[in-house]
């Protein structure tokens, strides 16, 4: 690859393809598919929604149903748990049928129908339930979304569709949160009427979704695969992606649910309308490094960002294990995005890289089934850790977890083929 080869800009106006979103750089064009706008807007707007609920959801357990600490923990790891079927089954259900949009479809409107819910919760089952439901949803659009994008997007340039996508996606974790605020501030903290609000932009990426999203026929004629996976299929992923598949999952199981990051900002004294302030600051760092980190992936040695990403996050982790003040929260919880922007469009594009063409869908959902199940144990630890030594034994486990990552990737790089620039082979560009 060309180590000075210099950063694209996407310029969002069409070109004489009305499909497609030019890319300029100053020695060639790319071109990122308008696909990726509109799976961004759908991304917005779902994740708008999630986050209305999701930033206030841990306090409202805690003051308002008397749930424990440790059952938000394990409801936020349960969740995620109950995902891992259906991300394989959706992400297969997708290879089958050759077509991805059905799928991605079904996911988002479940998602939307099922937030009616939370409004309406009582007790801490049926939050539970509503969190299962919603993560049903997401399991069952995030596998076949990430496989279309990958079939419409240039191998050359996927680290940037896939960060474009994630900088609109955080980029709703900063409008709902700060929507949320606003509201809890003009009702006086009335939690139901903004669980209420958070139905409308739900509705309407269902919306976006069913009239933009133009799905495009497959290029080439591929046999189709079956609806399970046999040995022989497991055979064909290269170790590429295996080794994304360890590294995600230790960073999941570092990472364990936002819902962390909330509570340590309440337990440190900060008013409940205020609260999901620190999740609009995550995404805000998150949603401005997504973008430039998925370009300069397809830049660079992957395995140096995804050091750099670990470092960060060991770093986060000691400033929130010491953070006792908003500022010291604030700038713990802007590292933790700034991790999270480094790492999540490299990770993705790697396994787009890897997976072979008529398995994507496949690919993407053992994928994610590995970061859920990796989710579920750190979330429902980090409760536990919680309950028995406060907020600084929880981040300090965190740390060592990230620095295992870090001595991992020192001692065992990974695969060069991983490593390098996708422009390695043009194969599977889609």
């Amino acid at each position: 690859m060309s180590s000075n080869r210099p950063i694209a800009e996407p310029v969002f106006a069409e070109s004489s393809d009305s499909d497609l979103l030019v890319m300029k750089s100053t020695d060639q064009t790319e071109r990122l598919p308008r696909h990726i706008a509109i799976l961004g807007i759908i991304s917005f707007l779902t994740a708008m929604s999630s986050a209305m609920v999701y930033g206030l959801l841990p306090v409202f357990l805690v003051r308002v149903l008397n749930t424990t600490i440790a059952s938000v923990g394990m409801i936020e790891g349960i969740a995620e748990a109950t995902t891992s079927l259906t991300k394989i089954v959706s992400g297969m259900a997708s290879d089958w049928l050759g077509r991805r949009k059905p799928v991605v479809l079904f996911g988002y409107a479940l998602s939307a129908i099922n937030k009616l819910l939370f409004p309406l919760a009582g007790d801490a089952s049926t939050v539970l339930l509503a969190r299962i439901i919603d993560r049903v949803g997401k399991g069952s659009r995030d596998a076949p979304r990430d496989a279309f994008l990958t079939d419409v997007t240039p191998m050359p340039i996927r680290g940037s569709g896939f960060g474009l996508r994630i900088t609109f996606y955080t980029s709703g974790f900063v409008v709902g949160p700060l929507t949320a605020i606003l509201l809890m501030r003009l009702t006086s903290d009335d939690f139901r009427l903004v669980f209420w609000v958070a139905l409308i932009p739900a509705a309407v990426a269902v919306l976006v979704l069913l009239v933009a999203l133009k799905e495009p026929p497959r290029r080439i004629v591929l046999p189709p695969p079956r609806l399970r996976i046999r040995r022989g299929d497991l055979a064909g992923f290269p170790n590429s992606f295996w080794w994304a598949i360890v590294i995600a999952s230790l960073l999941s199981l570092a990472r364990f649910s936002n819902a962390f990051l909330v509570l340590k900002a309440s337990d440190i004294g900060i008013d409940a309308a205020f609260v999901p302030i620190m999740l609009a600051l995550m995404h805000v760092v998150f949603a401005g490094a997504a973008y430039p980190f998925g370009v300069l992936a397809d830049q660079i040695d992957r395995r140096v960002q995804l050091g750099i990403g670990a470092i960060v996050l060991i770093v986060a982790n000691v400033v929130l294990v010491g953070a006792s003040a908003a500022w010291t929260t604030a700038l713990g919880v802007a590292l933790w995005g700034l991790q999270m922007g480094i790492t999540q469009g490299l990770l993705s594009a790697s396994v787009a890289d890897a997976a072979p063409e008529q398995l994507r869908g496949t690919a993407f959902g053992m994928y994610e089934v590995a970061i859920g199940v990796a989710t579920f144990a750190a979330s429902a630890g980090a409760g536990a850790l919680w309950m028995s030594g406060g907020p600084g034994l929880t981040f300090g486990m965190s740390a060592a977890v990230a620095t295992i990552v870090l001595i991992l990737l020192l001692l065992r790089p990974m695969s060069k083929a991983l490593a390098s620039h996708p422009e390695r082979s043009q194969a599977g560009s889609g």
